[in-house]
């Protein structure tokens, strides 16, 4: 008589919860343990293309997130007030890219995983892992597990106690979050997704004006970390009108909401160590230039189920994860980091396979014939 496969999962994020789903929809056993007291996402906004949006079909969660998600007619930069790019969306013939709260997003996939009965066990705080599969906790618990998943973050605990060898950068450039009301911003192209930019001698500024529902505006608001009055919090709004002054009614209604946070990734050697595999942002932190980082979080999250599934062994299934996944999150990672270099968005996105092929991917554990 054989018994299932158990895994503990460190954090209740994005990547932890559909790792959670995908490994029971495989008959795991699963429990998710989550630092904080409430299960919850970061108040701002959050693009996910086709790729995620595969994924989140898989999981179950499609028809939920589509449910209160905003369509955009198109994709637009607008550079010192001139268009320098232009590109219809969520149309026939082109990409899909559905924009909403992350809370939002959060909360369909949380439903997708209860609705299978996972267990979620809240102020639960993992400091560390062995590759021996024991995750460990806080409260000094010692929990034993065929898989431990590190899916806890830029700061991983799980993650630095395997001491697999790390690269990070940190970039020039920041972006606060900000959730605001859509206010008048409604209609024509204030339906649109408009990438703002504001170059000028004395500073870069952009704006990423992204409508995530009907009446619900999200901003991320781009500025170098070494200029105080951009990058501070609360924003200072007087700073933003002055660049972009058809914004004014929304960014005068921010208030003291929003955090700053500096562009950086995170490359490790190995994705995985003995019985423990790390996903996400743990793994593979990217800047945010390519709207990329969940996308490639879940795909990779149902990528390690499918791969644990198909080998003979956990060690087996964890190379093949490896071997498949990484090389499309590798190209993803590296060029949006080359875009947080050069700030050459601000000439309008490549619509071409190299900015945009991992959106262009049908990831591993979906089906090519779902229809959007």
């Amino acid at each position: 008589m054989s018994t299932k496969k158990h895994a503990e999962i460190a954090g209740a994020g994005f990547s932890g919860i559909a790792s959670a789903i995908a490994l029971t929809q495989r008959g795991w056993s699963v429990r998710v343990h989550e630092a904080s007291p409430h299960l919850r996402a970061f108040g701002a906004g959050i693009f996910i293309w086709d790729n995620g949006l595969h994924v989140l079909d898989a999981l179950g969660a499609y028809q939920d997130v589509l449910n209160g998600a905003f369509a955009a007619p198109a994709y637009e930069t607008r550079t010192n007030g001139e268009c320098t790019s232009y590109q219809a969306i969520n149309s026939p013939g082109n990409l899909r890219l559905l924009t909403m709260t992350r809370q939002h997003l959060y909360q369909s996939m949380l439903s997708a995983a209860q609705r299978l009965g996972i267990e979620f066990v809240t102020s639960s705080e993992a400091v560390g892992a062995s590759p021996e599969g024991e995750l460990w906790l806080a409260d000094g618990s010692r929990l034993k597990a065929d898989l431990v998943i590190g899916a806890d973050g830029v700061k991983s605990k799980v993650r630095d106690a395997l001491d697999i060898p790390m690269e990070r950068e940190r970039y020039r450039d920041g972006l606060t979050r900000v959730l605001t009301p859509r206010l008048s911003l409604k209609g024509g192209k204030w339906d649109n997704v408009i990438d703002f930019w504001s170059i000028r001698p004395e500073r870069t500024l952009r704006i990423l004006y992204t409508p995530s529902g009907e009446d619900v505006l999200y901003m991320a608001m781009m500025a170098a970390l070494d200029d105080g009055e951009a990058s501070s919090i609360p924003v200072r709004p007087a700073v933003w009108v002055e660049a972009f002054p058809e914004l004014r009614p929304v960014l005068e209604a921010i208030g003291d909401t929003g955090r700053y946070d500096v562009y950086e990734k995170t490359v490790l050697q190995r994705w995985s160590s003995g019985k423990v595999a790390i996903v996400g942002d743990s793994a593979h932190a990217m800047p945010p230039t390519l709207a990329q980082g969940a996308g490639c979080a879940i795909t990779n999250a149902l990528g390690l189920a499918v791969a644990l599934e198909e080998a003979g062994s956990l060690e087996e299934g964890l190379q093949l994860w490896e071997r498949r996944e990484r090389p499309l999150t590798d190209h993803t990672q590296g060029r949006a980091s080359a875009l947080a270099a050069s700030r050459d968005l601000s000439a309008g996105m490549d619509w071409d396979d190299i900015g945009l092929k991992a959106a262009r991917h049908i990831p591993t554990g979906t089906s090519a014939t779902f229809s959007l």
